[in-house]
């Protein structure tokens, strides 16, 4: 072989395959030519660096400015209320005269594992801290530091079986936290049901308070407010703060975005009226996820997550799925560009629900942010890329992300950003009384302030970091951390049970995010490093940052420098059977779109709007929206249109369904709809939606034909209505055999079998101007009651007025939907649909056996089901 001709080619091969050699070695560290050196021995010590700068910042605050609420670590001092400057809002928001660093680290001295200083910590708050101040803070800021401080404080304290139980303790912060709370709740006295941004503690809502607040600080609260709920049993928190959330949501574009600012009292969009994920909106999507987590499946909460999630990822993400900018709530169209440091945040929210591959692309953004800035600027300007203010006080939220992402991934590129992180706040922010915040990062100027979350949050997430061992790193419990770093948790005795009827809706229990899948080197299964990534060298690019020399021990011999292609996240697509543009049905009718047991039915798929989102898991999308219904996890998208597989779509326009005799089985619809989704006593229109039964009921073979269209000159019957008829049920008269009192009017009365006879219950019905009744049965059986002759005679004409007798479970089903609406407001109703296909309607209640699922464009729509 003459293989001298071929040396320079043969030399090239050996010096790549000892290259590639290298991470064959060792294929799951960052760099493939050396170890990052990431020992226990070097986590501990930077675990101890972090505790001792902790301790100076915290030590410091106890001996020169304890108990006014800050330290001043320039002049040794301590800052409380700037009492001179009323309108000083950036000082006087959280400067509430209530010693707000000690109460803010409380759980802190958990996480650091020191049992002496927690004790110490609560007797001095026990025995300092008042809150009959005459001071006005801000609603939320006084809500995440305190409130959530004292909260986590007392769930440690008094729960025994940990290390952190204090036998002593008689529930005095929890008692301390009430107090504050029903300060708070006047804040909510608006027509909406969202807060003022401020409020006296004295003296309540002082007059001529400002009626603008932002999303977040209106609709972040219901972690600490149901919590106080909880452990107290005083119901109005956790209602407050339930109906400040929804009033939110509710008031959503219909892009499915939220605005920044809104008016308390009138509940309209203010000025800029744009949405992102940065500051003034930030901790609304976080707390609509974290009480799904804390409350062991609120599912509506998780509907929310999912629609806005998907609607951020498909207006205010880039393109390029790296940057996420400010846009306009109405059309999603790019209002500035550029990004601020409150939005770090944000890919741990994504590990928290498990989209991690996105979560390390933005926050591949703010790792080389901090490293062309040494700490994280307020602003940058992505177009001009260029910071546009130069602040840094310390802020947590990028440590925090940092900190959910090693968790998730393991991998030691976080262990390196957090070393940076370390080292360069003791540089340019340790001083002789503690820490300070940056005033720009260009000079190091400094603003002789130690705002309490850079020892509630910054360092408690980088200490948590380095120590592996953590306790909470093995709790697999329902725990939360708030948005200000606060550990919540509640225990099953203050877990509500969810309703049977939500639970039979929803085929979903126990939602769980999938796990972090590390990226491998071309399909070789050889697993690579964060560093290793494609998107990690774009992502500097972006911000024309140089390699670092642990980016260049990750580069591949091949090289890469590639834009990224990005699936769109979200998207909406008209049906048609031969995938030509169709005119969208507005109104599909049931013969169309129909709901079953366990989601809908498509019988003609032709003009139907369907919003399809990507899966976090990755296996394809799943349809969201269906013409007006929501689709929610656990749904399944049942496709029963032969057309699909024809050249040519049938001509449905003159279909018609015959019925040759009267049904017994009647397909029911039980349905919430709220009397004003704006105004509601809780205000979601999503968990009225969500509480949705499909069913089948049994027609009576006496009184008019249910479940057909009238023919000729016939009056429909009220209680065919499509748009659904009222359900009412008297408590004093629970078997229909006495006169109603009040009127019924195109109602249908829920009663119970017994007592009297099927035609007597329907007469007293008809008396009170019913349209229908239902009649629970006592046997599981199908029964379609009768009547003698002589009976329907003396009764004479029974009008349009229709019986069904429902089954014992359908109907303790319905009882638990009316019984949730005198707690959270709103009508049931009953829809009538048309018939079912036979192989549904003979066995509803079990699921279709069709494993076939419908492709769009090239996209999996996991689920679905096609039928035919």
């Amino acid at each position: 072989m003459k293989w001298r001709q071929y040396w320079p080619e043969s030399l090239v091969l050996l010096l790549v395959l000892a290259f590639q050699g290298s991470k064959w070695v060792n294929n799951t560290t960052a760099s493939p030519l050396k170890s990052h050196g990431w020992t226990t021995q070097r986590k501990l010590a930077a675990r101890e660096k972090t505790r001792d700068l902790w301790y100076h910042g915290f030590d410091n605050y106890m001996t020169y400015a304890f108990p006014l609420d800050e330290l001043a670590p320039l002049t040794c001092t301590g800052r409380g209320p700037d009492w001179d400057h009323p309108n000083d809002i950036s000082t006087n928001d959280v400067a509430g005269n209530f010693s707000l660093t000690l109460i803010d680290v409380l759980d802190t001295l958990v996480v650091l594992d020191d049992r002496p200083g927690f004790e110490t910590a609560v007797k001095n708050v026990i025995e300092w801290v008042s809150f009959d101040v005459n001071t006005r803070p801000q609603v939320f800021e006084t809500t995440i530091r305190v409130l959530g401080g004292l909260l986590s404080g007392h769930i440690f304290a008094n729960q025994t079986g940990q290390p952190f139980f204090l036998p002593w303790y008689r529930g005095e912060l929890l008692d301390m936290a009430h107090d504050l709370g029903k300060r708070l709740l006047p804040a909510f006295s608006t027509p909406t049901g969202l807060p003022y941004a401020r409020i006296n503690l004295r003296h309540g809502v002082l007059k001529g308070e400002g009626v603008d607040t932002c999303t977040a600080g209106a609709g972040s609260l219901l972690l600490e407010f149901a919590t106080l709920s909880r452990l107290t049993g005083d119901e109005r928190f956790e209602k407050a703060a339930y109906k400040a959330f929804w009033a939110i949501w509710n008031r959503r574009t219909d892009v499915g975005l939220v605005g920044n600012t809104i008016n308390v009292r009138t509940g309209a969009w203010t000025k800029p009226e744009v949405s992102g994920i940065g500051a003034g909106i930030d901790s609304f999507h976080e707390y609509a996820l974290k009480w799904y987590i804390l409350r062991f499946g609120d599912v509506e909460f998780l509907d929310v997550w999912d629609d806005t999630y998907a609607a951020i990822m498909r207006w205010s993400r880039a393109p390029d799925g790296f940057w996420y900018r400010p846009v306009n709530m109405f059309n999603g169209d790019v209002a500035y560009h550029t990004v601020d440091s409150l939005a770090a945040f944000w890919p741990g929210l994504q590990v928290l629900a498990g989209d991690v591959q996105n979560a390390i692309k933005l926050h591949m953004i703010y790792y080389n942010l901090w490293r062309k800035h040494s700490g994280l600027p307020e602003v940058y300007d992505t177009h001009f890329k260029q910071a546009t203010s130069f602040q840094y006080p310390l802020r947590p939220e990028f440590i925090e992300s940092t900190w959910y992402l090693y968790r998730a991934t393991g991998d030691p590129f976080y262990l390196d950003v957090a070393e940076r992180v370390l080292s360069d706040i003791i540089i340019r922010a340790k001083v002789p009384c503690g820490l300070t915040g940056i005033k720009d990062l260009r000079t190091n100027s400094r603003d002789d302030r130690m705002e309490s979350f850079a020892l509630s949050e910054t360092l408690k997430y980088l200490f948590l970091i380095f120590d592996e061992e953590n306790p909470l790193h093995k709790d697999d419990s329902n725990y939360v951390f708030t948005t200000e770093g606060h550990l919540l948790t509640l225990g099953q005795q203050h877990l509500k049970q969810t309703p049977s009827a939500r639970r039979k809706m929803r085929n979903i229990e126990n939602h769980q995010c999938p796990a972090y899948l590390p990226l491998t080197e071309n399909n070789s299964g050889l697993v690579i490093g964060i560093r290793s990534h494609r998107d990690v060298e774009y992502a500097r690019e972006l911000l024309i940052q140089p390699a670092s020399a642990g980016d260049e021990a990750a580069w591949s011999p091949y090289g890469w420098c590639e834009r990224p292609y990005v699936d769109l996240f979200a998207y909406d697509f008209i049906l048609s059977a031969n995938g030509k543009a169709v005119p969208e049905d507005l109104s599909p009718s049931r013969v169309k779109l129909d709901v079953v047991h366990d989601g809908f039915i498509i019988h003609n798929i032709t003009g139907v709007r369907i919003h399809i989102v990507q899966r976090l898991d990755g296996n394809g999308y799943d349809i969201r929206k269906l013409g007006h219904y929501d689709v929610r996890a656990g749904h399944i998208v049942y496709i029963n249109d032969s057309a699909i597989f024809s050249p040519t779509p049938r001509d449905t326009s003159q279909e018609i369904i015959i019925h040759d005799q009267r049904p017994l089985d009647l397909p029911l619809r039980f349905f919430i709809q709220s009397t004003n989704p704006l105004d509601a006593p809780v205000g979601l229109q999503d968990l009225l939606n969500m509480m949705d039964i499909s069913t089948l009921g049994y027609s009576a073979l006496f009184g008019p034909e249910l479940g057909v269209t009238a023919s000729g000159d016939e009056p429909p019957l009220r209680i065919n209505d499509q748009s659904g008829v009222p359900v009412y049920e008297d408590p004093f008269n629970i078997y229909g055999c006495q006169p109603y009192v009040e009127t019924l009017k195109d109602a249908v009365v829920l009663t119970h079998r017994g007592e009297c006879t099927f035609l007597e219950k329907l007469l007293h019905a008809k008396t009170a101007g019913a349209a229908g009744v239902l009649v629970i049965s006592d046997e599981d059986a199908a029964l379609n009651p009768t009547a003698d002759e002589a009976d329907l005679e003396a009764a004479g004409d029974l009008g349009d007025v229709g019986l069904i007798v429902l089954s014992p479970e359908t109907g303790k089903l319905v009882s638990e939907m009316l019984a949730s609406t005198v707690e959270r407001g709103g009508q049931v109703k009953l829809q009538l649909t048309l018939s079912l296909p036979a192989e549904i309607s003979q066995e509803a209640e079990k699921p279709f056996d069709s494993n076939v699922r419908l492709h769009l464009n090239g996209h999996l729509l996991s689920n679905t089901r096609v039928l035919v």
